[in-house]
């Protein structure tokens, strides 16, 4: 038996479904479509024999993305010869196994199989969810690598040491140079609308609240358009307590990468859950510190907080409103956070101020050294090159013109790998 859902217009993965029990069937597709994130595009009861068989092509035509295939527990060869069959057949397609955790046995010949992940049959809601959430992550690492599309997130070490003022004049930069940035403010209370000097009418709340209707128009119209062309994602104008989940944050992000070129979070002085998906979310994770010792004994720690996850990954040190130390070298800063430096945006308090109060960014003055230095960061993020991964490679500042410090002179950046 056979059953195509009407095909809605609406967010969703496209999941398909084969069992060969009707009564599993009805249950899996309730399981589904709970998840808010995924909807059924197939369902049928019996597995195909062959690579002729009409399934296939009805996969192919309903334009699934993911297949979940339950294995009878009693006699599972059948459907670990369809999942070598789809997985031949239609590679493109991403297979899910369904069975039982306690026969290892099963779990290994799936995934040898072409399975990608291993559920069991008795999987609640929130499994499904982080599933699907993997799925999205992998898809829009692919989709990133296709587009070139990236995403840097900015932190600071301590509160008022310039994440969002390094944020704002890096997307400025980026927007001048490039094109189709957006700058997305994840700050408990957004201050970026200020540094551009802008009225938002709508916010990253507003986003996240509809994200279960979200498309590219919707999305465009919460933006707040910038002069130069800079989108802007205004951050919550009052505290509040809203918590997205990782599915809510993967779907944002998914919408965000097929819109822009280049996004740019300020996370600020974010220190939470949140944070840690964002940092697994994004290609580089840029740590805005000063030189002081409370700065980089704070650096440290969230470097050690960001262990837990990918981000670790991708954590760099930017040193704001940099001041030469006499005997204090990058090395020392590196040797404190353990984290490697990649930028100095030099001190100059008496441009810097008066630009942020007027809601002029410096990135703009390409006459002061520290706007021509916010320029300098931007084109290193965008002129880093991507391997087959999408993985940025990028030089540290104090490496250049030394050939022979090349070797260590790389940061690799792996792209996002949500639920890792």
């Amino acid at each position: 038996m056979t059953m195509n859902t009407e095909n809605r217009v609406m967010p969703g993965i496209a999941v398909a479904l084969l069992t060969e029990d009707r009564e599993q069937s009805v249950v899996l597709n309730s399981r589904v479509e709970s998840t808010n994130l995924a909807r059924t595009v197939l369902s049928h009861v019996g597995f195909p024999p062959g690579p002729s068989d009409a399934v296939l092509r009805q996969l192919q035509d309903q334009r699934a993305e993911v297949v979940l295939v339950s294995i009878d527990p009693q006699n599972p060869q059948r459907a670990i010869r369809t999942i070598e069959l789809i997985h031949a057949s239609i590679p493109e397609v991403t297979i899910f196994a369904v069975g039982e955790m306690n026969q290892p046995t099963n779990i290994v010949s799936a995934m040898r199989a072409g399975a990608r992940e291993f559920l069991d049959h008795a999987a609640s809601r929130e499994a499904l969810i982080e599933a699907f959430t993997r799925f999205s992550a992998t898809l829009s690492r692919a989709q990133r690598s296709a587009s070139k599309a990236r995403v840097l997130t900015f932190l600071n070490a301590k509160g008022g040491a310039g994440a969002t003022t390094t944020a704002v004049n890096t997307a400025v930069a980026l927007q001048e140079a490039h094109g189709r940035v957006v700058l997305v403010d994840f700050a408990p209370i957004g201050h970026a609308a200020l540094q551009l000097n802008l009225r938002p009418q709508f916010t990253l709340i507003d986003a996240l609240q509809n994200l279960h209707r979200m498309d590219g128009s919707l999305l465009d119209g919460l933006m707040t358009p910038y002069r130069n062309g800079l989108h802007l994602l205004a951050g919550a104008q009052q505290p509040h307590n809203s918590v997205p989940t990782a599915s809510e944050l993967a779907r944002l992000f998914d919408l965000l990468v097929n819109q822009y070129h280049f996004v740019v979070l300020d996370c600020s002085g974010r220190m939470d859950g949140t944070m840690q998906m964002i940092c697994d979310l994004s290609n580089a994770v840029l740590l805005v510190t000063q030189t002081d010792v409370v700065s980089l004994w704070s650096a440290g720690r969230i470097r050690a907080f960001l262990q837990e996850g990918a981000g670790r990954d991708r954590l760099r040190i930017v040193i704001n409103r940099y001041k030469k130390i006499p005997g204090f070298t990058d090395e020392d800063v590196e040797k404190a956070t353990n984290c490697k430096v990649l930028w100095k945006v030099p001190n100059n308090f008496q441009v810097i101020g008066p630009a942020i109060d007027k809601g002029s960014p410096v990135a703009e003055q390409g006459h002061h050294e520290i706007g021509r230095s916010y320029q300098g960061l931007a084109a290193e993020l965008a002129g880093a090159t991507t391997s087959a991964e999408g993985a940025l490679s990028l030089l540290y500042q104090h490496d250049k013109g030394d050939s022979k410090k090349r070797a260590g002179g790389h940061l690799l950046v792996s792209p996002m790998r949500a639920g890792q």
